[in-house]
């Protein structure tokens, strides 16, 4: 753990919080649009993020940050009746698109705030020494960061992952169901993934990362 980490770790709440609860509520929504009533009808459309938090999988966004530097976690699944769509296949795949598409217009929003405020923040006197400018950016690239991870961690094509319902719209109906029963047994796959990203890949990780975000970025620092 380091003590920049800790300093950083209520605004990462904060915009987690955020974060999750519109990714869970787009889920519901597109569900509901398309007919399902469950989410709405178990109160699942609400921006109340107490309603859509996990215990463990919170806890698990915290222990990993600290500790790691790799965030990892999950929010309490939306409830979807998939046998309310005319094409299940179809609609399951829309409803999983949702999530992700919102965290990556929730990213752009803090991008386009970092690249308004960008000549500012950098001009003002003491950006690079602790200063309250600083902070400000650390915690606006905070925001992108998280939710360019949350889009593109829930893109896997791994049971119960979003990416896995995407792909599902494209096999045909008796693989659906298998692939669809793998759902129980997803997170084994999934906590493998991190585990070997985490250990054997992460310069490949960090690699890409900077190279993405000197690129959505130039100039930046902090």
């Amino acid at each position: 753990m380091t003590s920049s980490r800790l300093e950083y770790l209520v605004p990462l709440a904060i915009i987690l919080l955020v974060s999750m609860t519109l990714h869970e509520i787009a889920h519901g929504y597109v569900a509901y649009r398309m007919g399902d009533p469950t989410a709405k009808s178990r109160g699942r459309l609400s921006l109340n993020p107490m309603h859509h938090l996990d215990p463990v999988g919170t806890a698990m966004f915290a222990v990993t940050y600290l500790f790691t530097g790799f965030i990892f976690g999950w929010a309490k699944p939306v409830p979807i009746s998939p046998f309310y769509f005319k094409n299940h296949q179809k609609g399951m795949a829309l409803v999983g698109i949702a999530g992700p598409a919102t965290n990556f217009c929730l990213a752009a929003v803090f991008w386009a705030v970092l690249r308004l405020l960008q000549p500012t923040l950098m001009a003002m006197p003491g950006y690079a020494n602790g200063s309250v400018q600083l902070a400000v950016a650390k915690i606006l690239l905070l925001g992108l960061e998280l939710n360019v991870v949350l889009g593109l961690f829930n893109l896997v094509p791994i049971p119960p992952l979003d990416g896995s319902r995407i792909l599902g719209a494209f096999l045909p109906p008796k693989q659906y169901v298998r692939w669809a029963s793998l759902d129980q047994y997803g997170w084994v796959f999934i906590i493998a993934l991190i585990l070997i990203l985490n250990y054997s890949g992460s310069s490949v990780i960090a690699n890409a990362y900077a190279s993405l975000f000197h690129w959505l970025l130039p100039g930046y620092y902090v």
